[in-house]
């Protein structure tokens, strides 16, 4: 069967011959066009680290920021469109203070995935819709669960992993994560794994001016998502330069 829509993609309430909703391959293409999101968990902490390509030097250092706190224990990072991640960080938002409003504690993120997960899914039934342009990685911490992560497709279905990645290098970057086993790092470890993992799937010769971003929530920050705390993204940066130098010094040597 043909992989162009040829009148099946018109929709995305209309199925192809083969099964396929085009309009939800297509968001998935929109994905693949970003810049590298990563996920990894690890003891007792959980980072999200983000490839952030600057498209023009005019812009601020924080502009188009795809690295969002939706509860205070939980982050959101998404690869895909931008303006998409912000509308849904505000639906993810909304759903974390219902919950709260009503049950009075912090939702668990297996809760939250529920609510987001189906709220993307409503967008790939009704033509009157399009569905959201997005990959949507969520991270959190507590004393109870531990380091938890979720991630959600355009499609709305999601999953439970211990590392995953989304973007343009997604498959650069599993291959570095399936190197490391994750969940026997501390926080200095995970976080250098981070800056090394973000630094060797960019592509120079394509992007050349990019910013690392990066967010974590575990027991060392008492169970506070924080985005780009000082100390922490300084040592993932360096660790990134120093990997990619160690990797062109040993090209050379070759």
């Amino acid at each position: 069967m043909s992989t162009i829509g040829t009148g099946y993609d018109l929709s995305a309430s209309q199925f192809s011959p083969d099964g396929r909703v085009f309009q939800i391959d297509y968001a998935s293409k929109a994905v693949e066009k970003s810049g590298t999101v990563v996920g990894i968990r690890g003891k007792d902490c959980v980072i999200l680290a983000v490839e952030k390509i600057i498209t023009s030097k005019l812009y601020e250092p924080d502009a188009a920021g795809r690295i969002f706190i939706v509860e205070k224990n939980i982050g959101m990072a998404v690869a895909g469109l931008v303006a998409d991640g912000n509308y849904v960080a505000d639906i993810a938002r909304q759903e974390a203070a219902n919950y709260r409003q009503q049950f009075e504690q912090v939702i668990p993120l297996k809760h939250l995935c529920d609510r987001v997960s189906a709220y993307v899914h409503a967008y790939t039934l009704y033509s009157a819709v399009r569905p959201f342009g997005l990959s949507i990685i969520l991270a959190s911490w507590d004393e109870n669960d531990g380091p938890q992560l979720y991630k959600i497709e355009p499609s709305g279905s999601y999953f439970g992993y211990f590392a995953c990645a989304s973007g343009k290098a997604k498959q650069a970057a599993k291959t570095e994560m399936e190197k490391s086993r994750f969940v026997d790092l501390n926080t200095e470890e995970l976080v250098k794994k981070a800056g090394e993992i973000i630094y060797r799937v960019h592509d120079e010769l394509k992007d050349k001016d990019f910013r690392f971003e990066m967010g974590i929530v575990g027991r060392d920050t008492e169970g506070i998502y924080q985005i780009n705390p000082t100390v922490l993204t300084e040592m993932a940066i360096k660790a990134g330069v120093n990997a990619n130098e160690e990797d062109d010094s040993g090209d050379e040597a070759h």
